[in-house]
Formats: structure tokens, sequence, C-alpha cells
């Protein structure tokens, strides 16, 4: 049924559809208003049996998500931001044991300077945690990867992120098509556990394993990564059959037929990427672009035969690996070893700054023309930058550089207002 519904009430209706047991619920923006709305569709009795756990912390809420898959019941948690590292001893413990939670992360970045705003540095911190991690384009490819996510945890009986891009998605209101009960119903079957804790039949999980048994145990949970890497086609498939509609798979390609420059990118920037680059076709420029939806499992073969035929790639990126560059763009340079094709990281947005289609449009066209360094930060303020390192320079006790920065932007908004003719600050005094 298609309406106007915000991302995150659109994203705890798909949870419910999928019929979970027991939901473990602590508030951080921006994902609360998911767990706020299956609260009321538990107190309602729409998610029945249900038991929904008001937890002290994020620590918790993973936890309580463990025990609960351990002794056999579809469970599901969200969080984003400091509460994801908050409960990243949990979130290890979940995958190394094999259980098929499902999470939302409605990302956000990391602090300090605390910043509510999004990009993708919680997610990527857990890039190697052992967790499938599945990227959502639009509030669309949110519902139906939130669905796809618990068949997926279920069949390889690993845990599984549905990353969202807070408040970009989780607070947009937009139309979104959501599935009718029957048809995820036919498409999700009952959780049957490949591990269960039985009372009846006591077992420990987790116990300690030495280095006689370690290296296998990892093994099997990289092997279970790669059998993901087959089944999220196909359960996109399965999916598309049983809904009408395909979203999801390993990646979606835009404009690549004859493109000879592709923007590679995860997320809710894609749309804007696409706009562009429609934009740039008109012009006669031969640019695509290509979404990754599974990060991990990364599609290392899949990405190579869409990009093999480029001359130059360009990552845009929505964290940083401090110290080192790009993250998304690493794992690019490695599905596209051997081949003669330029890789370019773009870091952009991050705290949430806007990427917007000009600052896209000119990096394009200078990918195009071979100028971009091999990593770019997309509107980066230099000025600011070059202040605050003539002032480190100059004074061995020069402060806090977030607190400096912000006092130079004040500053110059201030000088800025005393510069500006009345006319102009009052709209023409009309």
């Amino acid at each position: 049924m298609r309406q106007q519904i915000e991302g995150s009430q659109a994203v705890a209706r798909a949870v419910a559809l999928a019929r979970p047991e027991v939901i473990c619920a602590y508030p951080i923006s921006p994902q609360t208003h998911i767990v706020e709305t299956l609260s009321k569709l538990v107190k309602s009795g729409e998610i029945a049996p249900c038991e929904y756990l008001n937890v002290e912390s994020e620590f918790a809420a993973m936890s309580a998500a463990i025990g609960a898959s351990a002794a056999g019941a579809r469970s599901y948690t969200a969080t984003a931001s400091q509460g994801l590292l908050y409960m990243v001893e949990a979130v290890y413990n979940a995958s190394g044991l094999g259980l098929p939670i499902v999470m939302t992360v409605a990302n956000r970045a990391i602090g300090a300077p605390i910043n509510i705003w999004n990009d993708h540095s919680d997610s990527m911190s857990q890039r190697d945690s052992g967790w499938i991690q599945l990227f959502a384009e639009d509030n669309q490819e949110a519902v139906d990867l939130h669905i796809q996510a618990f068949r997926l945890a279920e069949e390889v009986s690993l845990p599984v992120m549905v990353c969202m891009d807070g408040f970009i998605l989780t607070h947009a209101v937009e139309e979104v098509d959501l599935p009718d009960q029957a048809a995820i119903d036919s498409f999700l079957p009952p959780f049957v556990p490949r591990q269960v804790l039985n009372p009846d039949e006591p077992l420990s999980i987790g116990a300690m394993v030495g280095p006689e048994a370690f290296t296998e145990v990892r093994y099997l949970a990289h092997l279970r990564q790669m059998q993901a890497l087959e089944l999220i086609p196909k359960i996109a498939e399965e999916y598309g059959a049983a809904t009408g509609r395909q979203r999801g798979g390993l990646i979606s390609g835009y404009r690549l037929d004859d493109a000879e420059t592709v923007v590679v990118a995860l997320g809710s920037v894609l749309g804007t990427i696409k706009d562009t680059v429609d934009e740039l076709r008109t012009a006669g420029h031969r640019i695509g672009v290509l979404g990754i939806t599974s990060f991990r499992p990364f599609p290392l073969a899949d990405v190579r035969r869409a990009l093999e035929a480029a001359t130059s790639v360009v990552v845009v990126e929505k964290a940083l690996a401090v110290g080192l560059g790009g993250i998304v763009s690493s794992n690019i340079r490695t599905a596209l070893a051997g081949l003669p094709i330029r890789t370019t990281t773009v870091v952009a947005g991050l705290g949430g700054r806007p990427i917007l289609a000009a600052s896209l449009r000119e990096m394009m066209l200078r990918a195009e023309r071979d100028e971009l360094d091999d990593l770019e930060f997309l509107d980066l303020n230099t000025e600011l930058i070059a202040r605050e390192l003539e002032r480190v320079r100059t004074n061995r006790r020069s402060g806090p550089s977030a607190e400096n920065i912000l006092a130079d932007i004040a500053d110059a908004a201030g000088a800025m207002r005393v510069r500006r003719p009345v006319t102009e600050l009052s709209g023409g005094m009309r």
C-alpha cells in the first residue's frame, strides 16, 4: 500500500511485517522514531506475540538481543553513532556466535566533537565486525532491505545491519509502498534457528576457544559471508517476485553502458549524484554511477565487472579513515587490481555537510579532465584550515581546534554583517 510516511515509521512497519518476537530498544537520535513506533505497534497488539524490552543502554540492547536470538526468538534492535560504539563488544559477540539479529543503523557522525548529523562513520567503524552491512539509497529501499535482512540473516545465521542515512532518510516524509502481510509471510518463513538454548539440553555458547580451533571458527564466519554474497541477489529476486518490486541486491548501476567516468557511492547521496549525471549526460559527458548496496560482504567480482570498461572511477565517501583516506575506495581498488583505471577518493558530507549538486558537477568535470588528486575533500574550507595551522605553529597552547574554527566562523560572520549594507540585510527595505 502506497502512503506518505516518515522514513523511520516506514521502517518500523517493515520490521513489524517480519513478525519479530523480541525488540530491544534504547533511544538515540536519529533512530528513536523507529523504536517509538514499534513500541506503539507492540502495545496495540499489531505485533504479537512480541516482547518489547526497554533497556538501560545500547550495550544492554545488543546483549538482550543476543540472549533472545540464542533462545530462538526473531530479534531486532536499532542504534546510531555513539550508541553503536557503546555496544561494540556485544556487536562482535553477536556475529562471533552466528546469531541472526537484524539491526537498523541510522547513520550519524561519531564525536568528538559531538555531531548529531549524518555521515557513515559509525557503521564504517564496524565494517570488519562480522556483520553483514546493507546500505539503503532511499526510504523505499530501506523498507525492502529490512524485510530481506531477516531472511538473509536467518538463512546464513549471521547478523545484519541495515544502514540508512540519519535524518536525510529517517526523518524524510515521502511516498513508500509497504507490502501486505500475506506477501511477506510467503517470502519470510517462521524463524527456525540453527542453534538454540534449551534448558532440557544444557549447552554453553561462546565458551573459551584456544589456538587449536579459533582460526577455523573465524574461517567459517568468513565462509558464511561468502554464502551471503551468493544469497543476496537470489533473495532480492524472490522478494521481487513476492512484492512486484525489485530492490536490494549487491550493486546498482546507472547509465554505465558507455560511461568513461564512473562515480561510486553508498546511501542517499546516490540520488543527487544521479541527478547531476543526468544533467551532464545531456551536455554530452559520458559519466555513470555505481551504487554499492552490500558493503559487507563486499562484491569484488560484481564491482570489477561493472567498472572494467571505465577509464576513471571516483569514489564519493561519507567517512574518513584518518591517516589513510578512503574506506570504500580501498575496497574498490582491490576489486580493480591490475586494471588500468584511475581511482580517486572524494570525502564528502562529513558531519552532515550538504553535498551540493554544483560541487558534484565540478568534481565530475575535473575527474574527466584528470585533475583530481588521489584524495580530495569536497568543499573543504582551506582558509579555516590555514588559520588553524598558523595558530598551532605560532602558539604552543593554541587550544582545541574545533572551538577555534567555530570562533573563526563566528568572527567571519560578524565581520560580514558589519560590511554588508543595510539594504542588503533587509532584502532591499521594500
